[in-house]
């Protein structure tokens, strides 16, 4: 997408952001990679074919019509956190539409709802809800996430078991669709469309403003971490087992809120309780740990200290801004389908035992549940309604790509996991990206997908907005799932039964033909990874699928 001045592409993004061409960054300027692309998972070089800086929701629309109009792919980024680059694209060549002027906020005080742009990351709102009258709302723990990937995504975080999810207290959104067109967007007005970016917007539109309801912060919190040094696998399954077994009560108080984190040689426990000590107390957690560890117990009556003590971020050290090589696989327990005893004794000894292929790894396993899962699975986009924890498995190289022993390792545990806890592979919370995982749509939307494809079809039919894993439209889905296939891999036997056995989604014969279908699904995975992994070797420079862009 050219960034010469007599290129037509060049001159329409210059007039879309009104001349300005401090808000347009092509990959031939300099600093392009570090400033303007600025990947966060190290191992997915994305380049865009341009990264534009909008300052108005007119700017944003224009900037979507000149994509159309030269061919190209949109996405939007807002804090950059996706775990594969999607904000950039997840591909070369798109155009990548950061968010980062949209940092307006405001709270109406009659009925206490705030006007947030998705440009804010969340440590920003949390101070700025807090100044504009002590007023809270549920998102996650890490500051330098974004707030227009977050809140439609999922937006998971300590009170949502309380309060439901980020999106769940979304009411309203403005919202640039594909034809450039900008609408307000609610239950009652383009109801479609509100149920999509709720769980789903990056395939639909982009949020250039949300409206949202707000609580009263509360007026106390118990902030807890107890760290564990444990000699043997047998004794650290049995502490993990502890805390399951409390977690999963079926009269746990919503005020509590906790995660286990597991690393070489370390267990940590930590969380929030939303109330007094005594109630903290009265829960019985410390009753339940080994007697040599007193813990970390802080009692915090000021929101803005509970952002100061982000002990997750302490506990391990590479969360939030810095830009790293990792890869993550994730899963997911219903209520009633946690990991018997014998499982996680297989799993802390797999933990011992294998080849990680670095000395950087861990694994985070946080409660759910709550008021998000009283929400019914077809009253948005989001569909993890049933969850009750869910387990992310983290693979880091500090010096480099991560390699495949790791990405073995990672495998491991979900295939070590599923054996006895079938399917909480296929219900992956959208936030956890994973570019090996096979038929990533159903497992992000399940039972939502159909509808989503849909609606697909009906306001973006030539998928302009589009990561490697975003929703497909419904007419062209089992197309797009062939050359997908195809591209990837000469086998076209197994690109074709995978596709007329599933129907691309699973939605029809997974229950009928569950065994082969899965063989099918891990060959396909295998092929798209191998591939993945020859395309994403470091590069000396730009590839020429960008810089011939440029020239357009």
């Amino acid at each position: 997408m050219g960034n010469a001045p007599s290129s037509p592409a060049h001159a329409c993004l210059l007039s879309a952001v009104g001349n300005d061409s401090s808000l347009l960054a092509f990959p031939s300027q300099p600093f392009y990679e570090s400033t303007a692309a600025n990947p966060y998972n190290l191992n997915w070089p994305i380049y865009p074919a341009v990264v534009a800086t909008p300052k108005t929701t007119e700017q944003v629309a224009g900037i979507v019509k000149c994509a159309v109009e030269y061919d190209h792919k949109v996405q939007a980024k807002s804090g950059g956190r996706s775990y594969a680059n999607f904000g950039l694209g997840g591909v070369n060549g798109e155009v990548a539409i950061d968010m980062k002027h949209f940092q307006q906020f405001s709270l109406d005080n009659s009925t206490y709802m705030a006007t947030i742009g998705p440009g804010l990351q969340l440590s920003d709102v949390t101070r700025k809800l807090n100044d504009a009258g002590g007023r809270a709302m549920p998102y996650g723990a890490v500051p330098e996430i974004g707030v227009g990937g977050h809140f439609t995504i999922g937006g998971l975080g300590t009170y949502s078991r309380l309060w439901g999810s980020a999106l769940d207290n979304i009411e309203e959104a403005e919202v640039v669709l594909a034809n450039s067109s900008i609408v307000r967007t609610s239950k009652e007005s383009y109801p479609d469309v509100f149920f999509a970016i709720r769980g789903a917007a990056a395939s639909f539109g982009i949020v250039t403003e949300f409206k949202v309801r707000t609580y009263p912060s509360l007026s106390q919190t118990v902030q807890y971490k107890y760290e564990f040094s444990i000699g043997s696998s047998t004794e650290r399954a049995n502490l993990y087992m502890a805390w399951q077994d409390l977690c999963s009560q079926k009269n746990l108080t919503r005020k509590f809120d906790t995660r286990m984190i597991v690393t070489e040689g370390t267990m940590i426990i930590l969380g929030q309780f939303h109330g007094s000590k005594e109630e903290y107390e009265q829960l019985g957690l410390e009753k339940r740990l080994p007697a040599s560890n007193a813990g970390n117990v802080i009692v915090l009556t000021d929101p803005l200290a509970m952002l100061g003590h982000d002990i997750e971020k302490l506990a391990t050290g590479i969360v939030g801004g810095v830009p790293l090589n990792f890869y993550e696989k994730s899963l997911s327990f219903e209520t009633d389908k946690l990991p018997p005893n014998s499982t996680v004794q297989e799993l802390f000894h797999y933990l011992d035992t294998a080849d990680k292929g670095t000395p950087t790894w861990f694994v985070v396993i946080s409660i759910a549940g709550g008021a998000t899962n009283d929400v019914p699975v077809h009253a948005t986009a989001y569909a993890q309604r049933n969850v009750m924890f869910y387990v992310e498995s983290f693979g880091v190289n500090l010096l480099g790509r991560v390699s495949e022993t790791t990405v073995d390792f990672l495998d491991g545990i979900n295939k070590l996991v599923t054996k006895t806890v079938p399917g909480a592979d296929r219900n992956v919370y959208p936030g956890f990206v994973d570019p090996f995982l096979p038929n990533a749509q159903e497992a992000y939307w399940g039972r939502n997908l159909p509808k989503l494809q849909e609606i697909k079809a009906a306001i973006d039919p030539n998928d302009v907005f589009h990561n490697p894993q975003s929703v497909r439209p419904a007419e062209v889905d089992r197309q797009l799932a062939w050359h997908s296939c195809h591209v990837l891999s000469e086998e076209e036997e197994t690109c074709s039964r995978l596709i007329c056995l599933h129907g691309w989604s699973l939605a029809a014969s997974a229950d009928l033909f569950a065994d082969e279908g899965r063989m099918l699904e891990e060959r396909f995975a295998q092929i798209r990874g191998i591939m993945l992994l020859k395309r994403l070797k470091p590069l000396r420079r730009l590839p020429d699928d960008v810089e011939n862009l440029e020239r357009t």
